[in-house]
């Protein structure tokens, strides 16, 4: 996997009127952590930042922080504003070269499932799954085949093999499924017959008067 060299700078300051600064000028905050060292406050370009995380692929990325090594390291967890998703915060996780580290990874689907050939629908239920493997090791995507899935049927993650890749999601976790299609019931209509009297409710508790 080809590395994406990704520059930030190093936040001295890290109060909320420094970080809507940041955020004013177009750069958006993040924290790269490694191992055994201290993790640092950093910033960069939103536009630089942005096509590593709305994307279907998985990158390695090359971070360059003025006065530090350049480090190998990815993305591994983003924060959105709520109002209109951009991202707000980041956190980068570095890379030990020949040590096994965990990530979720994109699915990219593939094929024409028996089962919609037999009136079902396609669910894909996982978009990213977990895994763990070496930095060497990283996939870009993990491919499924969806062809032989038949109506009713499912591929859940004890099913997904892959060289290299150990899977971490729990086994019974359904990754992509075959369904029968939602039936609707039609509403109940009561016939109303002409002329029908309804009948008559007497209260509760009500004594009717004697004639003297």
């Amino acid at each position: 996997m080809e590395n994406v060299v990704l520059k930030a700078t190093e936040r001295k300051t890290i109060t909320k009127p420094a970080l809507n600064k940041v955020r004013g000028n177009k750069r958006v905050p993040g924290t790269f952590y490694f191992k055994n060292s201290k993790p640092i406050s950093i910033d960069v370009l939103e536009k630089e930042l942005n096509p590593l995380v709305f994307t279907a692929e998985t990158h390695l990325i090359s971070l360059m922080v003025e006065g530090y090594d350049e480090h190998d390291c990815i993305i591994k967890d983003v924060q959105f504003d709520p109002v209109n998703d951009r991202v707000v915060h980041f956190d980068l996780l570095g890379l030990v070269k020949g040590e096994m580290f965990q990530l979720e990874v994109p699915i990219r689907y593939h094929g024409s499932a028996i089962g919609i050939k037999e009136g079902g629908i396609l669910q894909q239920v996982l978009h990213k799954i977990e895994i763990e493997c070496l930095p060497k090791n990283i996939p870009q995507h993990l491919d499924v085949d969806v062809t032989d899935i038949k109506l009713g049927a499912a591929i859940h993650a004890g099913d997904l093999n892959f060289e290299n890749i150990t899977i971490l999601t729990p086994a019974d976790a359904v990754v992509v499924t075959v369904t029968h299609p939602k039936v609707e019931k039609e509403p109940v209509v009561e016939e109303v017959v002409e002329g029908a009297v309804e009948p008559e409710v007497i209260a509760k508790g009500k004594v009717e008067e004697k004639e003297e």
